[in-house]
């Protein structure tokens, strides 16, 4: 396209926008063979143009009127229509413009009425917008959403030091890896954090102060680098991690990268007493070019960021589905606020009712005088009354003010001591290992075992409370004892762990019997219903869950059975401790299975399906029960950081998908679904012949005659079927045989007539035949 200018570039234009003296430099190189390119010079004569115009936009046809492209004065349309410059005109006469005209029916449609793009084409028509200076336009936009969002993305990133020169490495760091590895892909750690200091714990409240607020000497002891390729952060934003997470992921992908990223720990580094760095470490996944897949590998499997089992505050610690997504420490503190809450609350409906109750005494007083209630009875009254209404108060008082009434109530009901000694064989070799281990402590370990006598003895008399307030006050003892340790023993933080977790045996042991699956719970209901819903589960395969185990391996095989038995035998422990190591144990075998199955390291993705499948083919007993029982009653350090954290919340996250499969989980048909589940039919099995050599014969047998059954149900149903419709097309056949019948009836109706003449009568009625001339006779010539 040509322009031909003779005024000075115009200097009022939007922000960030290309002004009309700009946008025309464009326009300076010839587009058409024009006079100017003949070797004839243009004169500069003003360009007139008719109040309808046709456009030509890169091919793309538009007619509106002169005055909707002039509308806005300080726009490129016009100045290009405003007839100083000359726009040349394609063999129809339409006026043309060397640019994408796929969005300018948005721009044009904004000049005649306003009408603002939806929103998957905002951030093309902000191109639009851009290139022919359309200010209104720009604006309106950048409230719009995805652009709104990305502005404040942006500021968000502006706050990230050196963001873009990570971002860069990354991909860098990613390409070296896949090129020295020759893969399609690499894996590279990056290290989130928002707060500077590292939280632990058991991080006393009164130090939640240097978060922010450390001198340089406090600054240098907490100077911590992880081991990691890069690392994003700290930054003092409202912004959480999983938005840089988000931020990284899309920015990434705007490249053509395959992203990928899963949460793989937290730093263990020990920085100074009993801080250490609890920053968490993320593995992304960088992929070039994806593989043709086939359809059968196409199938959506099970998946679940492994982002989502942390915490919801985002302190970097594992969280669990009994507290709402927090963490063990995140959820006290929730808890103790909603408590707080509950109180102050009930509180005010006390003093408001005891208000109200004052003022409609006075009143009574004042209208019946003398006749009225006495005092003391007005008393009586107010606190029986307010005893009825306010007794959610109660609840939430201190058991100290409890314990000498419920003192007097135990030892009336209690048995004689010698029958409170009679202990279990298991007790007392639990009670003598714990006394020998804190032997070895001399004064820290006498003091530890006067604190957990105590609180034996605090229990036996909390036993009618409910579970949770049981398991608040067991939460309280272990963080009170190992702050105590911390403190005042100055006990390194590795023998912290061990004597927490000799504390948590015997205590635990002591009280297994009163707290596990407690009659006043529904843990017995919800363990009921998990069976059943397992049980009728049973023809789930490994297929359907994309499980990538092959157990016609033997050692697969063997490993199956062994986290099998461990999800099994987790029943059968009394510690929770010891609950959890069955559950690692059992998740061990299981990423074993897969790297044999797979030869190559296990995935999250890979772990989770494979679960799933152990659990529905183990079936736990008492699942819900001590699953509840380790939420409630284990040592927090443990449900939050480490390997045992981490499988265990994998564990609840594989129940709550089995109590919410469906077919689409499965990628089954809803109808197929319903016919497994009512138990009509089942899965195609495994064929005989594929059958390992050791395999035993009557199990074969019996997958062949499922099959025969599987067959001859099908064909049964498909003759039934047949059967059907062969009775309904005899049916339409006999009813349009006779509404035929019927039609050429009412068509043609019968007549009745009296029997016919003799044949000798039939002209003896016709009197025309006298006037017929007589017949011809032969006539006989002599010859």
């Amino acid at each position: 396209m040509v322009v031909v200018t003779g005024r000075e570039p115009d200097s009022r234009r939007p922000d960030g926008a290309m002004s009309s003296s700009d946008a025309e430099d464009d326009f300076l190189e010839p587009a058409t063979p024009t006079a100017t390119q003949a070797g004839h010079s243009l004169p500069l004569l003003p360009q007139e143009f008719p109040e309808v115009v046709p456009l030509n936009i890169g091919g793309a046809h538009f007619t509106t009127r002169l005055s909707t492209l002039r509308r806005y004065e300080d726009t490129m349309l016009a100045a290009m229509f405003s007839g100083r410059h000359y726009i040349p005109t394609d063999a129809e006469g339409r006026y043309f413009i060397d640019r994408d005209g796929a969005h300018f029916g948005d721009v044009l449609n904004f000049l005649r009425s306003g009408d603002l793009p939806p929103r998957e084409r905002v951030r093309a028509v902000y191109k639009e917008a851009q290139y022919y200076a359309i200010g209104p336009l720009l604006e309106q936009l950048e409230n719009m959403q995805p652009l709104k969002g990305e502005k404040v993305r942006q500021a968000f990133l502006g706050l990230m030091p050196y963001y873009k020169d990570h971002l860069e490495r990354i991909v860098e760091i990613a390409r070296l890896r896949a090129v020295q590895r020759k893969a399609r892909f690499a894996k590279l750690k990056v290290c989130v954090f928002k707060e500077e200091m590292p939280i632990t714990p058991y991080e006393c409240p009164l130090l939640n102060s240097l978060r922010f607020e450390r001198s340089e000497s406090d600054g240098q002891l907490f100077e911590h680098h992880c081991e990691v390729d890069v690392s994003f952060g700290p930054w003092e934003a409202v912004a959480d991690v999983y938005d840089l997470l988000h931020c990284l992921v899309m920015d990434l992908s705007a490249q053509g990268l395959t992203v990928d990223h899963q949460c793989i720990g937290v730093c263990d580094k020990h920085l100074i007493n009993h801080y250490y760095c609890k920053r968490p470490i993320y593995e992304f996944k960088i992929t070039w070019c994806r593989r043709k897949m086939s359809l059968k590998s196409e199938r959506r499997g099970i998946h679940v960021d492994q982002s989502e089992l942390l915490c919801k505050k985002g302190c970097g610690y594992y969280g669990n589905p009994a507290w709402q997504g927090f963490c063990s420490k995140c959820w006290r503190e929730e808890y103790h606020k909603a408590r707080q809450k509950q109180i102050q609350e009930d509180w005010e409906l006390a003093e408001r009712l005891q208000r109200e109750e004052e003022e409609a005494f006075a009143s009574s007083q004042s209208s019946q005088g003398a006749q009225s209630l006495t005092f003391s009875k007005f008393e009586e009254k107010k606190t029986n009354e307010k005893t009825r209404k306010v007794t959610t108060v109660k609840k939430f008082f201190s058991a100290s003010s409890r314990v000498g009434a419920k003192k007097e109530i135990q030892e009336a009901k209690a048995p004689s001591p010698s029958i409170n000694r009679q202990t279990s064989i298991e007790t007392d070799r639990v009670s003598k290992e714990f006394i020998e281990f804190l032997k070895t402590f001399h004064k820290t370990g006498q003091e530890i075992y006067k604190q957990t006598k105590l609180f034996l003895e605090a229990m036996h008399y909390k036993r009618d409370l409910s579970i949770e307030e049981q398991s608040e006050c067991t939460q309280d003892f272990y963080q009170n004892v190992a702050e105590r340790m911390q403190t005042r023993g100055k006990v390194p933080p590795e023998r912290v762990e061990k004597i927490m977790d000799q504390i948590e045996k015997y205590i635990m042991t002591r009280l297994y019997k009163y707290v596990f699956c407690p009659e006043t719970t529904d843990d017995e209901k919800k363990d009921l219903a998990i069976q059943k819903r397992i049980r009728a589960l049973h023809w789930v395969t490994p297929q359907m869950l994309c499980v990538p185990v092959n157990e016609e391996i033997p050692e697969v095989s063997d490993m199956v059975v062994k986290a099998i038995t461990d999800i099994i035998e987790m029943d059968s422990k009394r510690v929770p401790r010891d609950k959890l190591a069955c559950i690692t144990k059992c998740s061990k075998h299981i990423f074993n299975a897969i790297k044999i199955t797979k030869n190559e390291p296990a995935s999250a993705d890979d772990f989770l399906p494979t679960l799933i499948y152990i659990v529905l083919k183990g079936n736990p007993p008492r699942l819900q029960s001590n699953i509840q029982y380790i939420t409630r009653f284990c040592n927090p350090s443990r449900l939050m950081t480490g390997e045992d954290g981490y499988y265990f919340t994998n564990l609840c996250c594989a129940v709550a998908f089995i109590e919410k499969l469906d077919a689409q989980s499965l990628n089954l048909s809803q109808e197929d679904f319903d016919r497994y589940m009512s138990g009509q039919t089942s899965p195609r099995k495994q064929e005989s012949e594929n059958w390992s050599p050791d395999a035993c014969l009557g199990v074969k047998q019996m997958y062949k005659n499922l099959d025969l059954l599987s067959q001859l149900n099908e064909r049964q149903e498909r003759i039934m079927n047949e059967a059907k419709k062969l009775e309904k097309d005899l049916i339409d056949w006999t009813d349009g045989i006779a509404k035929e019948v019927q039609d050429i009836v009412e068509k043609y109706p019968l007549e009745i007539r009296p029997p016919n003449q003799s044949v000798a009568a039939i002209d003896s009625e016709n009197v025309e035949n006298d006037k017929l001339p007589p017949p011809l006779q032969p006539q006989v010539y002599a010859g």
